[in-house]
């Protein structure tokens, strides 16, 4: 199944998530590990970019390279060769329906497939946290009309079941309680939902939580007889089958 580590929320330039990275870093079983930063759902915006690089790189001592898709020109063989050499895959926060829309176009979403059969590590923050699952819970409309709806977005499908980011968040939360419960009532099957400063580490079909803060959590959100349920995930060092999340428990 590989590793993905899926990130609720936090800013990286204010290293919200440093406890995260560092076990992102150490499951990649390098000291010095390839990471490419991939910012397509930012429109891969410069500033982003270079808060990344003095992070990921500087601060953490990464080999980092990025991916940028906007407005470049393509080159499909080099952007294959960027991805699988990598060791960690990050993806960026973001616009997740125009981001899985342009990967869908160029191909990049078959690519991180091949990336997960190698067993690079993928992983990322809000939009690239649910990039990686079935569908997620997104605000992807709001970057044109801040009063749209939050949406349900498709995206490659390498973990089940729908993923909601910054769930609680000040300051990217609003409605997702309720978005997330509405959403799933018409939605099948259960729904992970992740605090900022919080991550889903899944490895070889085994996940954990883990977080950089304290007061951060995972939740399952689910339906079952006509009642809603929110239930926190136990934070445990060890891991636990990953069938486990998906269990509807009452």
């Amino acid at each position: 199944m590989g590793k993905i580590v899926a990130i609720g929320g936090g800013e990286i330039s204010k290293h919200e998530t440093l406890t995260i990275d560092k076990e992102i870093i150490r499951l990649s079983g390098k000291n010095k590990p390839k990471v490419l930063f991939i910012p397509t759902a930012s429109s891969d915006a410069p500033k982003y970019i270079d808060d990344f690089v003095a992070y990921y790189g500087n601060h953490l001592g990464c080999i980092v390279d990025i991916l940028k898709l906007i407005d470049q020109p393509i080159d499909r063989q080099e952007i294959s060769k960027k991805i699988l050499a990598s060791d960690i895959i990050y993806v960026g926060g973001g616009n997740t329906l125009k981001m899985m829309t342009l990967w869908r176009k160029l191909g990049i979403d078959a690519l991180l497939k091949k990336a997960h059969e190698k067993d690079i590590v993928l992983c990322g923050l809000s939009a690239g946290a649910i990039c990686w699952f079935t569908h997620g819970n997104s605000d992807s409309r709001q970057f044109k009309n801040p009063a749209a709806p939050l949406i349900k977005v498709r995206g490659l499908g390498l973990l089940k079941g729908l993923l909601c980011p910054h769930y609680h968040s000040k300051k990217y939360g609003k409605n997702r309680v309720s978005s997330l419960k509405n959403m799933m009532k018409k939605t099948s099957g259960t729904a992970l939902a992740i605090d900022d400063f919080c991550a889903l580490v899944t490895v070889n079909e085994k996940y954990r939580v883990i977080t950089s803060r304290s007061k951060s959590y995972a939740y399952k959100v689910y339906w079952k007889c006509g009642k809603s349920y929110h239930e926190k995930i136990e934070q445990v060092s060890t891991f636990k089958p990953i069938e486990d999340l998906f269990l509807k428990n009452v």
